[in-house]
Parts: structure tokens; C-alpha cells; sequence
């Protein structure tokens, strides 16, 4: 087949409003878009929409009917150098479209570079985000831009696309291609255009022969065996993200970072993956290694200041670090066990010793009659009941095996003696 390196959503990519499919209320006869262009007056723009509705390409065809230069950048792999290149090109030719793929991951160092040639009206801004903009996006920028929901595409705006490719696409076209059943198709799209037609083009190319029949049960099992590697949004993000976190678990800091790269290179949002770190910290390191929560922590943090590709580093630094620490699912366990107390015993009195006491009618009732205030004892401690009278002595937090539980244990025997079994 001709031109196999380009796929069918690029071949058949729009080029005018008239050309896009659904999103009639931004590319219909009426639609806000045509308005600005007739206008005159285009401001900056934020497209946020699911992936495949067009917001790329709404961009391409604004960039041409306002007749300016357009450079695009993607916010997994620029930098704030970058977006100053772009905005001195734009000075050079007067004014230019800078579209920006994935906004929300700019950093607010990089989003701030952008505020002053918006204002000065150097560049014409059209951000790309899967992200609300009211969260990811710094209220500078936001308040210069006018902000446009995309919708995923129903199933006749689907069937539109599909049919049109048939028709229209010079390599699907020349073979003879029956679309029998649909709905494996629009499942497995999920309203997502690109996803549609290369799904399309996937199952004509690896049917085979000039005449293809394509059915519900063809197009899954060739999905299943030839899907991409890594989808952010379907079964290998979790089976990746799963991988990643039980290597950390097993103290495995090659295959941890392996598994890290996966993700980095398949474009994963980098606080989704800081974020399950932090999750981890707490789960399986916990008191081994309190440390644990704090690089997490602040990998975490790094994160969302830095932005990619340099946080990356930090990532890879948090996830080594993690791997390697000592283990321990002990805090974890205790919440569980407590929570399953709560379930078992529903919602138990209150100590009277341990009620506030704000009101003297409180008080008159014994409210927090009987408290011994552990500060006035010796080392910081009086015996004392805390749990509810059902649940008295039960013990939902047992130390694991290692050094800093161990001293934990200790110090938990000699305030306790015998009453939790420490």
C-alpha cells in the first residue's frame, strides 16, 4: 500500500470547519469559531476536550484562516528556552499561532513565559488540554483566553467518519471494504476520532486481500494483538503502573526504573505517577523508613514546580530510593483492621474521659471527667483507656520486622506492658 508511514487519521485530517466532524456548536454554520473569524478579532484560545475530538486541528485550521504562521509545541518535551524561541520567531514575522499540545503539564515557570507575549499580542495562543483549565492552567493566563469544551463524537458522527474514509481515502478505497457490525469499533474508539479511523485502517490492513469484511469479533481480535503498547487511558496504563509499583514493593530498583521509562516515554502525566509513589510511601515503607513519604513528598512537589522532561530525573530518583528502602506494610494493615472494627462494631461511644467538654452542661454530664493529661507525667505518659469499652485492649498496630519497628516495639512494651501484646 502507498503511503504507509502516514496513518488514516492523518490522511484524513480536516483542513477546513466545514471539513470537521461534530462540534457544531464550535464548527457548525453557527458556531462560535466561524463568528471570530468573521470578526476579526481572534483571541487566545483553550481547547479542553477528551483525545481525538480535533482540538489539534482546530487549531491548524484557525492558524490558517486568520493567515498567520503557526508553531506548535508539546508541552511533554519543551521547556521554557523553547517557548522563548518561539515567541522571538514570532516577532520576526510580526505575529504568530503558537499552539501548545497538553498545556496542563506546563509547569507555572513555563506558563508564565507565555503571559507577556499573549498580552503584547506577539503570539495568538491555542492551548490543548484533557485537563480542566481551571485547575492546570495559572489564572494569568486563563483570564487572557477563552476557554471551548470538545465533545466526544456520537455514534452517527462515527459512522460519518468511517464511511467518508471508505470513500474518500485513496488507499481504503481501492479495496473493497464492508463494514458489517460497528459496535466494536465505536467501543473501542470510545468517541475518540484518530482512534477510530487507525483502528479502522488496523483491521483492513491485517484482514488481508481486497475484499474485507469487518465484523464485531475481527475487530477485537485483532485490537487485542495489536494495539499499542502503551494506551494512557485503556488496560496497559494500569498493567504498567501496576508493574511499576509492585517493583518498588519488591525492592527492585532496575525494574522500577524500567518500568518508570515505559511510562515516561508513553507520555504518562507525571504527577500520576508521583502521586501512586506517595501512596506507596505510606503503604508498603511506611515506619521502616519514614524517610520514605518525605522524598515522595517532595519528588511530588518537584514535580509539579519543574514539570517534563527534567523532572523525570526526580522521578527516577524517588522510585530508585523507594526500591531500595526497607519494608513495611504495618501502618497500612492497622488501618485496615481498624476499619473492619468499625464495620463489625459500628459507631462506639466516645470514652466519657475523652469527650470535649466546651459547655458546663457537658461537664455537669462528665464530660472529660477523668482525663490524665499525658504531659503531666512522667516521660509524656499515663496509662490510660482510649479505645471504646467494646473494643478495649484490641490491638489493629503490630510493628514489622525491621530496625526502626523494632524500636517501636520496644518503646510501645514499655509504656504498655502486657495489655496489647507487644
Amino acid at each position: 500500500m502507498k503511503n504507509v508511514a502516514i496513518p488514516l487519521a492523518e490522511r484524513m485530517r480536516p483542513h477546513t470547519l466545514d471539513e470537521v466532524v461534530g462540534q457544531a456548536h464550535l464548527a457548525g454554520k453557527e458556531g462560535v469559531l466561524r463568528q471570530l473569524i468573521g470578526s476579526g478579532h481572534m483571541p487566545s484560545i483553550i481547547f479542553w476536550g477528551p483525545p481525538g475530538t480535533g482540538k489539534t486541528t482546530m487549531a491548524s485550521i484557525l492558524a490558517n484562516e486568520v493567515g498567520l504562521p503557526m508553531f506548535s509545541l508539546s508541552a511533554i518535551n519543551a521547556g521554557v528556552k523553547d517557548v522563548r524561541e518561539v515567541i522571538a520567531k514570532a516577532k520576526e514575522s510580526g505575529k504568530a499561532v503558537l499552539f501548545i499540545d497538553e498545556i496542563h503539564r506546563f509547569n507555572k515557570s513555563q506558563q508564565d513565559s507565555l503571559l507577556a507575549a499573549v498580552e503584547q499580542g506577539i503570539i495568538l495562543l491555542i492551548g490543548a488540554t484533557t485537563e480542566n483549565p481551571s485547575f492546570e492552567v495559572i489564572r494569568p493566563l486563563l483570564s487572557r483566553c477563552q476557554v471551548y469544551i470538545l465533545e466526544t463524537l456520537r455514534e452517527e458522527e462515527m459512522d460519518f467518519l468511517i464511511q467518508r474514509a471508505l470513500k474518500n481515502d485513496p488507499e481504503l478505497s481501492a479495496r473493497k471494504v464492508v463494514v458489517e457490525e460497528k459496535t466494536a469499533l465505536y467501543g473501542l474508539s470510545g468517541g475518540d476520532a484518530r482512534k477510530l479511523l487507525n483502528l479502522l485502517e488496523l483491521v483492513v490492513n491485517y484482514s488481508g486481500g481486497e475484499e474485507v469484511k469487518i465484523t464485531d469479533k475481527e475487530v477485537m481480535r485483532i485490537a487485542q494483538q495489536r494495539i499499542a503498547a502503551y494506551d494512557k487511558g485503556g488496560e496497559q496504563h494500569y498493567d504498567i503502573i501496576s508493574a511499576f509499583i509492585k517493583s518498588i514493593r519488591g525492592s527492585d530498583p532496575n525494574a522500577a526504573v524500567y518500568w518508570l521509562a515505559r511510562m515516561i516515554e508513553g507520555g504518562e502525566d507525571p504527577k500520576f505517577i508521583a502521586r501512586r509513589m506517595v501512596i506507596l510511601a505510606s503503604e508498603d515503607i511506611g515506619h521502616a523508613n519514614p524517610n520514605a513519604l518525605l522524598m515522595a513528598m517532595a519528588v511530588f512537589n518537584a514535580v509539579e514546580v519543574i514539570g517534563y522532561p527534567e523532572c523525570s530525573i526526580s522521578l527516577a530518583q524517588a522510585a530508585t530510593y523507594l526500591a531500595s528502602s526497607p519494608k513495611s506494610n504495618a501502618s497500612y494493615m492497622s488501618l485496615l483492621k481498624a476499619q473492619k472494627a468499625v464495620r463489625d462494631y459500628g459507631d462506639a461511644p466516645v470514652p466519657l474521659h475523652l469527650r470535649n467538654a466546651p459547655t458546663s452542661l457537658m461537664k455537669d454530664m462528665d464530660y472529660g471527667k477523668g482525663y490524665r493529661y499525658a504531659h503531666d507525667f512522667e516521660n509524656n505518659f499515663a496509662e490510660q483507656e482510649y479505645l471504646p469499652d467494646r473494643l478495649n485492649a484490641m490491638k489493629f498496630y503490630e510493628p514489622g520486622d525491621n530496625a526502626r519497628e523494632r524500636e517501636l516495639r520496644k518503646f510501645l512494651q514499655e509504656r504498655w506492658k502486657g495489655k496489647y501484646g507487644y
